[in-house]
């Protein structure tokens, strides 16, 4: 099967009407993503990938996977998958485009739709969902697929291949259990920034009607309002349940700390993205200050080299992968095994349009074949915009439910496409 096209089109939902999705630093965001299909030679078969934006900038993305399409368009699959490891670095460190990275920003995110199409492409092509298509991969077929450079100083391959081997022949058991009980996930629908007192506790209401167990709300616009919602939130959750707070990068290091002791009454479990997300040491040092209370970051982490140093200094009580911001299947292999390594819980970033779809696969792949653990993970769930995809996430009582489809549940329908594209479909001709 041959890769003959390679498209990107710039996708755009216009949430900031409702303020679905508004925190302290993204007031108003149109949840958006830069599209990619993947053509190929053989009639129905396409690989589809997105990498989630928040409106301004898609562009760059689309602009983004043109520049890379030379090295994709053409190859065979299975000459791609035969050295995926090669081909990954290939696209990371393309000599041309190094000034705009490597390995970050607009080129690593439009690398990850490409290569997450890839990946949907041949998991279509097996008859598999993807977390399926990697829980039957072999420990040294997965460990072939990760590129280990600026990483071996805490894992190398054989590492790798030493977790991996480990729980292998029990991985039956944890599938049964995942399709039979699902897998833990938090709400932060009740809890955007920019909800009225009113809205956010009627919200939490539902949640906690509906069994939601963990609740998320943003924080970090104002100090005396964040107490006042993280009252009404911890009122009407109760004391049973794990209320979490995200700050979405607002603080600088010292007001995290100060903030966070504020917040520290209502008995938050993490403070999410309290400062940020290149500054290392900064959260090494606002972890020590508010502890019990843990850090958790990850979604704007812009590559495998910078979690490998929040792990390294007890910088996070959990790692949150995010399925676009890191370059795609294969760099979140290597997160989750570091994360292994170093007994960190991966409680994956799914706040915008299609990461729900994504990272519910990287949590089955996680429990299966790596952790062999729920014990502290949970999976963001958002309830909106899940109703574009031909596969969306299916979720009841507080836990995700593995899909069968074929692919990597990321496949929108043509008619949202048409309907959402930036700026002449027509939902933006008409605003």
């Amino acid at each position: 099967m041959r890769i003959t096209e390679v498209t990107a089109r710039d996708i755009r939902f216009p949430t900031s009407r409702t303020l679905a999705g508004s925190d302290a630093v993204h007031t108003s965001p149109d949840y958006s993503a830069a599209y990619v299909v993947l053509k190929t030679d053989e009639p129905g078969m396409e690989g589809h990938g997105l990498s989630f934006t928040c409106g301004r900038g898609t562009e760059l993305l689309v602009g983004g996977v043109h520049s890379l399409a030379p090295l994709v368009t053409g190859r065979s699959l299975e000459g791609i998958v035969d050295d995926f490891r090669g081909f990954w670095r290939l696209l990371a460190s393309d000599g041309q485009v190094r000034w705009v990275g490597p390995e970050k920003g607009v080129i690593h995110m439009s690398m990850s739709a490409i290569v997450n199409a890839i990946w949907d492409l041949l998991a279509k092509s097996k008859g598999k969902p993807l977390w399926k298509l990697l829980a039957d991969m072999s420990p040294e077929d997965l460990v072939g697929v990760i590129d280990f450079r600026y990483i071996a100083d805490v894992l190398t391959p054989e590492e790798a291949l030493e977790i991996l081997r480990k729980n292998y022949a029990t991985r039956a058991e944890r599938e049964a259990e995942l399709m039979k009980s699902g897998y833990p996930a938090y709400t932060t629908s009740a809890g955007w920034l920019g909800y009225s007192d009113e809205k956010l506790r009627s919200l939490c209401r539902e949640a906690v009607a509906a069994g939601w167990t963990h609740v998320k709300m943003k924080v970090g616009a104002d100090l005396a309002d964040d107490v006042r919602r993280a009252a009404i939130v911890r009122e009407e959750i109760g004391e049973g349940r794990k209320l979490m707070v995200d700050a979405n990068q607002a603080w600088d290091v010292p007001t995290a700390i100060e903030w966070m002791r504020k917040l520290a009454p209502f008995r938050p479990w993490w403070i999410e993205e309290p400062t940020s997300p290149d500054d290392v040491y900064g959260h090494s040092v606002i972890a020590r200050a508010i502890a019990p209370i843990g850090v958790a970051t990850g979604e704007q982490c812009q590559n495998r080299v910078v979690f490998k140093q929040l792990m390294q200094l007890d910088a996070i009580k959990f790692c949150q992968i995010d399925a676009c911001r890191l370059g795609g299947v294969n760099e979140v292999l290597a997160v989750l095994l570091m994360a292994a390594k170093f007994g960190i819980p991966v409680c994956p970033h799914a706040g915008g349009v299609g990461l729900c779809e994504y990272v519910q696969h990287h949590s089955y792949f996680d429990y299966i074949a790596v952790s062999a653990s729920m014990e502290n993970r949970v999976v963001e769930y958002v309830d909106h915009l899940h109703e574009h995809f031909f596969d969306p996430v299916v979720v009841s009582n507080s836990r995700y439910f593995p899909p069968t489809a074929p692919g990597f549940s990321i496949t929108m329908r043509p008619e949202s496409l048409d309907e959402y594209e930036f700026p002449n479909g027509p939902v933006w001709r008409s605003a």
